[in-house]
C-alpha cells in the first residue's frame, strides 16, 4: 500500500489567526452558557447518518466522490460484495445483494436501524490511503468489509435527526484525527498524540520514504501512538503484556486547564464504576476512556475524582449538580459502533440524555454537543482540510443543541474535534493546549448569542505540504 497524494494541494489549509480573541481571555459573548455538554457518539461519518438532511451538503452534491476505484484507480463496475468482517475469514454477508451499483446506497433497504453492520476498518494509515488526496475514492478498497462504507440512512425519525431539525447541524464538521477511537479520543481532551517512545519495533508500523506501508502497527516510525492500546495505568486486559501497554502520558489535558482555573468538571461514563471494580463489561472500551492513560488521573490521585459513572451524570441532571464541563461517553452497547452496537439503541439513549437535559433546571443556560470520535471507515464525498500530519480526518455529524442554539439551522462553518477545547477555552478563558485548538473555531456561528458571526469561516487556499 502506498500513502501517495495524501490530501490534495486543492484542499483547504485551516487558518491561522482564525480565532476572534487572544488566547486566555474570557470571551463574552458566551456569558449566558453556564454548562457544556460534550456527548461522544462512535464511528459515523456525516453522509452515512445525514446525508438526505434538508439544506446540508449531502449525498446530492457528492458528483465524482461517489465513484469508488480498485487498486489499480479503476472504477469498481459494482461494488465488491459486503462482507461480515466478524467471521475469519469474513463472508459475504446474505443480507445485501452482490451487485449493488458504485454509488451510495439506502442500508434500510436491507437492514433496520435496530440491526448491527459489520464493521470496517478505521485505522492511522488505511483512512489516509481512503480519503486518497481528498478523491474520497477508496473507502471501499480498504474497507474490509466490501462496498459497505456505501451505505447511508435516512434517519427521519430518529431522536437525534428530530433535535438536528430543531436546533443547529453542523456539516462542516471533521474528526481531529486519522484513524480510529484510540487517537480520536486524545485529541479530543489534549488535541495531541500520545507519545511511545520506548516501544518496540513489534508494535512499530514501518512505512518507507516513498509511502509504502511494509508493516501496519501501533505506533509510528518516530514513536507516536496512533492506534489501539490500552493504558499501564488503567483497566487493561488481563493478558495483554505489559511492553504492549502505553506509558502514562503527562502532556497537559482540559481537564487539567479547567482544574488550574478552579472550574468544575467531570468525565462520565457507561460501565466506569464496574470497570475500576475489576469487573468490567465486556463492552466497556477501555481505549474510550483517554484519562485513564495519564498520569494526573491514574487510580489514588485527586484528578481521579474527575472520572465518573454514567449513572453520576443522570443525577447530576436531575438534581441540578452539573459541573461546568460535562464529557459523556455512553458504553460499548449505546455508543452506534458498528460491529457491536446499532444506530437504534444508540440514537434512543442519547435522544433520552438530551430530553432529560431540556427537562431539567440547568437547560436554560446549557449548551449541548454532539458529536462522533471518528467516520468509523465510512465514506464521506467531502473532502477533509489539511492542518498537520495527525489530520483531520473524514467529516462527522455535529448537532449544537441549546436554548442557545440558532433553530433550524445548518452550520456550514468548517470546525473540526478541537472546535470543542475551543469552545471550553472561551468560554472559561483557558490557554489553549496547542496549535490546533489554538485555531480552531469555537462554535459561535451556530450560536444566538450577542456579536456572533455571521461566518465566521477564514480559510486559506494554499498547497498542502506532503507527509
Amino acid at each position: 500500500m502506498k500513502l501517495k497524494g495524501l490530501i490534495a494541494a486543492s484542499l483547504l489549509l485551516l487558518a491561522p489567526g482564525a480565532r476572534a480573541q487572544s488566547a486566555g481571555a474570557v470571551d463574552p459573548r458566551l456569558a449566558q452558557i453556564q454548562h457544556i455538554v460534550v456527548m461522544y457518539l462512535e464511528n459515523h461519518s456525516f453522509d452515512n447518518l445525514y446525508g438526505t438532511f434538508p439544506g446540508a451538503d449531502g449525498i446530492a452534491h457528492a458528483d465524482a466522490t461517489e465513484v469508488q476505484v480498485n487498486d489499480i484507480g479503476l472504477p469498481y463496475q459494482s461494488l465488491p460484495s459486503i462482507l461480515d468482517s466478524s467471521r475469519s475469514p469474513p463472508v459475504p454477508d446474505s443480507r445485501f445483494p452482490a451487485d449493488l451499483p458504485n454509488q451510495p446506497f439506502n442500508l434500510l433497504r436491507y437492514v433496520q436501524v435496530s440491526e448491527a453492520t459489520p464493521d470496517l476498518v478505521h485505522r492511522f494509515y488505511q483512512e489516509q490511503l481512503q480519503i486518497d488526496g481528498g478523491q474520497m475514492d477508496k473507502y471501499v478498497l480498504y474497507s474490509g468489509a466490501g462496498g459497505l462504507p456505501m451505505g447511508y440512512y435516512d434517519g427521519t425519525g430518529l431522536p437525534l435527526w428530530n433535535y438536528a431539525s430543531r436546533f443547529t447541524l453542523g456539516d462542516h464538521m471533521f474528526h481531529a484525527a486519522y484513524g480510529g477511537s484510540f487517537l480520536n479520543h486524545f485529541w479530543l481532551i489534549c488535541a495531541c498524540t500520545p507519545k511511545f517512545q520506548s516501544a518496540g519495533d513489534f508494535l512499530k508500523a514501518a512505512v518507507t520514504a516513498t509511502g509504502d506501508i511494509v508493516k501496519d502497527g501501533a505506533v509510528t516510525p518516530d514513536g507516536y501512538a496512533v492506534n489501539t492500546l490500552e493504558p499501564a495505568n488503567g483497566p487493561h486486559r488481563a493478558d495483554i503484556q505489559s511492553d504492549h501497554l502505553l506509558p502514562p502520558q503527562d502532556m497537559p489535558t482540559i481537564g487539567d486547564r479547567l482544574t488550574e482555573k478552579g472550574t468544575s468538571w467531570a468525565w462520565y461514563a457507561g460501565g466506569y464504576n464496574d470497570a475500576v471494580a475489576g469487573h468490567p463489561d465486556k463492552l466497556f472500551e477501555v481505549h474510550h476512556q483517554p484519562f485513564m492513560y495519564f498520569q494526573n488521573y491514574a487510580p489514588g490521585t485527586p484528578g481521579a475524582s474527575h472520572l465518573r459513572d454514567e449513572a453520576d451524570f443522570i443525577k447530576a441532571i436531575t438534581t441540578g449538580t452539573l459541573p461546568a464541563v460535562s464529557f459523556w461517553k455512553p458504553i460499548g452497547e449505546d455508543d452506534e459502533h458498528p460491529g457491536y452496537s446499532n444506530l437504534q439503541r444508540g440514537e434512543l439513549h442519547a435522544g433520552e440524555m438530551l430530553k432529560q437535559i431540556e427537562n431539567s433546571t440547568a437547560w436554560a443556560h446549557t449548551l449541548v454537543i454532539v458529536t462522533y470520535d471518528e467516520n468509523g471507515g465510512e465514506w464521506d464525498h467531502v473532502p477533509p482540510p489539511r492542518s498537520d500530519r495527525w489530520g483531520p480526518g473524514t467529516r462527522v455529524p455535529l448537532l449544537i443543541v441549546s436554548p442557545l442554539a440558532k433553530k433550524g439551522f445548518v452550520d456550514k462553518t468548517q470546525y473540526d474535534t478541537p472546535s470543542i477545547l475551543s469552545l471550553i477555552e472561551h468560554k472559561y478563558g483557558l490557554k489553549p493546549l496547542g496549535d490546533r485548538d489554538a485555531r480552531a473555531l469555537p462554535f459561535l456561528n451556530a450560536l444566538e448569542v450577542p456579536g456572533s458571526p455571521d461566518n465566521a469561516l477564514q480559510i486559506l487556499n494554499a498547497p498542502a505540504a506532503p507527509h
